[in-house]
């Protein structure tokens, strides 16, 4: 990326910051100067936007529209390098401006940073046309680049290097070669999943094309691609199986790997899996962020009720409490939620995990190695040795697991674990199924917590929407609420669409909860080896929140939709 003086800063903002400040906006990223600048004025990103815009004299573009017509006039390394894209805009996009001479007409540009002397000349040498230059939100700006030119085009782009600004120059001569593109686009691919806060990458090769997917908040996103992507497909493959350490030559069986890839001050541990197709093999990396910010209960999206609730049993010197949902549903990160919660000098905690996806201060944490014997049973075996008080074992996956964990609960140690079932009541159930005796499970069991992540709301532009009762009332026979609720709500909130959550009308994730704990009654109809259902509505009846209802609490409070609900929840028959 290259780097742009800051003497276009405009006066009254340049006059604000120190000369460290000047210098951190000077090497950021030019993505990442809008937000840097930002930090050091202490204000929020759209204020110094429009505060930067009013400064220098520009427009802010908002609800941005690429112009076809322009697209071709700009290279795509030029447009990746400034980070700059055709819009349209105003009276350029009506007929009477149609119908002017083509290199008569304006070129609407949007920029996430102020355009210096250099960016035009460059631009000059590839049209004639007259430059009117907008301000714009850096995360769209950035999509916009994406989606019309494709991740990591600039990398893969044929030919010319007369494509490429005099900074970059150096550095392009060095990597000419058609492997060294390859490299660059891999590491452009990766980068970009981190910036859109993706968890997987899926490479997926189809016929006649390489589809390349990121999973973002839960959902699968197709990644716009160079159209000349096809014709590197193999080397791609190659160039992620070398960074996993992988046997290049296998093709015809899965491979298992990693990659440790460090980028903008970021450590990923990367998990990747190949199986073979029937064009090539699929590649899927599972993208952990070793050092990212840990969540707090608060953050979770769990409420003052819920909160006490689990609280309550975190002090429990003894027992097990069990996360269940979904892969994906942010089970790990709960139980370290509760690590935090309950992190003290006076505790010894140790973690088995697979794989680590959070560090912890001050806690003993294990990965499992099945390759070598060290299994979650085995490694649980071991750590029983070393005196803890507390210990989170990844995953509860079969009978000896689950025997361990258990009779480790009930010799005096707070187990916290995960189980794979659909509700908080099925993880009893399930375990009396792995052949655990219900009597042990009875006794073991404080805590079950059943959840799944929905998407949140984009706080920028989110609106109340008037809803039908009809609509209303079919939704909350779904959920399995009081259909009461319907007479008191006139309009919620609803999905918009904005340059900050890039169109989607959602930013971010929060969780919804069922919180599951045995009475008397309940501990009578595990030891009769009661169905799932049964101890569903015994649970219901002495006041358990179900999923669907802790859903429309959050849809209630603003935070969610109903159709991101029940995209989420299973609903079973009660």
């Amino acid at each position: 990326m290259i780097a742009f003086a800051t003497d276009a800063l405009p006066a009254p903002l340049a006059d604000r910051l120190t000369e460290e400040q000047r210098q951190a906006v000077r090497e950021a990223a030019r993505e990442k100067r809008l937000e840097v600048l930002a930090a050091a004025l202490t204000r929020p990103e759209p204020e110094v936007l429009t505060h930067l815009a009013e400064a220098a004299g520009l427009d802010v573009a908002s609800n941005l529209e690429t112009d076809p017509d322009a697209r071709g006039l700009l290279p795509a390394r030029l447009v990746h390098e400034y980070q700059i894209i055709p819009i349209r805009f105003g009276a350029e996009s009506d007929a009477g401006a149609s119908s002017a001479p083509a290199s008569a007409r304006p070129l609407h540009l949007a920029s996430a940073w102020l355009p210096d002397d250099l960016m035009t000349d460059w631009l000059r040498t590839f049209t004639g046309r007259p430059l009117v230059w907008h301000l714009a939100v850096p995360e769209r700006v950035h999509q916009l680049i994406i989606e019309n030119f494709g991740v990591g085009s600039g990398s893969l782009e044929d030919g010319d290097d007369s494509y490429i600004a005099p900074e970059a120059q150096q550095q392009a001569e060095e990597v000419v070669d058609e492997d060294a593109a390859v490299v660059r686009f891999v590491t452009d691919v990766i980068s970009q999943a981190i910036a859109d806060q993706a968890t997987d990458i899926h490479f997926e090769p189809q016929e006649g094309q390489l589809r390349i997917r990121y999973r973002v908040d839960g959902l699968l996103v197709p990644v716009p691609v160079p159209e000349n992507l096809l014709r590197f497909q193999d080397a791609i493959i190659s160039r992620l199986k070398i960074m996993a350490r992988m046997n290049i030559s296998e093709k015809r069986l899965p491979q298992d790997g990693r990659i440790n890839f460090k980028a903008a001050g970021i450590v990923l541990d990367i998990r990747v899996s190949t199986v073979p197709t029937i064009y090539a093999e699929s590649i899927s990396l599972r993208l952990l962020n070793q050092k990212k910010e840990a969540y707090t209960m608060d953050r979770l999206g769990m409420n003052a009720e819920e909160q006490a609730q689990i609280v309550n049993i975190l002090d429990y010197p003894h027992g097990i409490i069990l996360v269940t949902g979904p892969t994906g549903s942010g089970k790990s990160t709960s139980l370290n939620a509760f690590l935090r919660k309950i992190n003290s000098t006076d505790l010894r905690i140790i973690t088995i995990e697979d794989p680590i996806e959070y560090e912890v201060p001050g806690v003993n944490q294990m990965q499992v190695r099945p390759e070598i014997g060290l299994t979650f049973a085995d490694a649980l075996r071991h750590v029983l040795r070393q005196d803890p008080d507390v210990i989170m074992v990844g995953e509860i996956r079969d009978k000896d697991t689950a025997e361990i964990a258990i009779r480790a609960s009930l010799t005096g140690h707070l187990v916290f674990s995960t189980l794979h079932t659909n509700d908080a009541p099925g993880a009893i159930t399930r375990l009396v199924d792995m052949g655990i005796e219900p009597f042990l499970v009875a006794s073991a069991i404080e805590l079950v917590i059943a959840q799944r992540l929905v998407r949140r709301l984009c706080t920028e532009c989110s609106r109340p929407a008037p809803i039908t009762k009809v609509k209303l009332l079919e939704n909350l026979a779904i959920l399995g609420c009081n259909p009461a609720e319907a007479e008191l709500i006139q309009e919620l909130r609803a999905p918009v669409g904005c340059d900050r959550c890039r169109g989607t009308g959602y930013r971010g994730r929060v969780g919804i909860f069922e919180i599951f704990r045995l009475n008397e009654e309940m501990h009578e109809l595990v030891l009769k080896r009661e169905s799932t259902r049964t101890l569903a509505e015994c649970a219901r009846k002495h006041g358990m929140r179900t999923l669907g209802q802790s859903g429309w609490e959050k849809i209630k409070s603003g935070y969610t939709t109903f159709d991101e609900v029940l995209r989420v929840v299973t609903v079973t028959d009660s």
